[in-house]
């Protein structure tokens, strides 16, 4: 019983996480293209929020949980490779966030470096890492 709780948390952060994080960088594709300053600052407010306000705490949330459930199965998921491949997708998802802050960063000293069309490529990135993880969870390939 215990276990199906920890799994409902765990999805409903993990959806909560990439919600934003679609939406993060959609905002840094708007903030780009920007080019007057209360629209820029409005953009600077938004991401802030978005990024320390649900992105962080949902991740948070869903890698506690995600921990907690193997740690309480460690002798069962251990030794399955799915497993340790949907780790290394998380990781880079993990990596990803932390890009995202980088760029949140950048944008609030007026030092961004990239186009919207950058931001537009880089906002497909977790769509490959949730397609790779859901595959990985669902069908346990290996």
């Amino acid at each position: 019983m215990l276990i199906d709780w920890l799994k409902a948390i765990h999805i409903m952060a993990a959806i909560t996480w990439f919600a934003a994080i679609f939406y993060l960088p959609r905002l840094f594709v708007y903030h780009a293209m920007a080019e007057d300053r209360i629209s820029r600052e409005r953009f600077q407010v938004m991401e802030r929020k978005l990024y320390r306000g649900i992105m962080t705490p949902s991740m948070i949330v869903t890698l506690i949980f995600g921990i907690w459930m193997l740690a309480a199965n460690w002798s069962v998921y251990g030794g399955m490779g799915w497993v340790h491949a949907k780790l290394v997708l998380v990781a880079l998802l993990v990596g990803y966030h932390h890009m995202c802050l980088a760029y949140l960063k950048g944008f609030a000293r007026e030092e961004n470096r990239h186009d919207h069309r950058f931001y537009r490529i880089f906002n497909e990135v977790p769509v490959l890492l949730l397609i790779g993880i859901v595959i990985l969870a669902v069908i346990r390939p290996f």
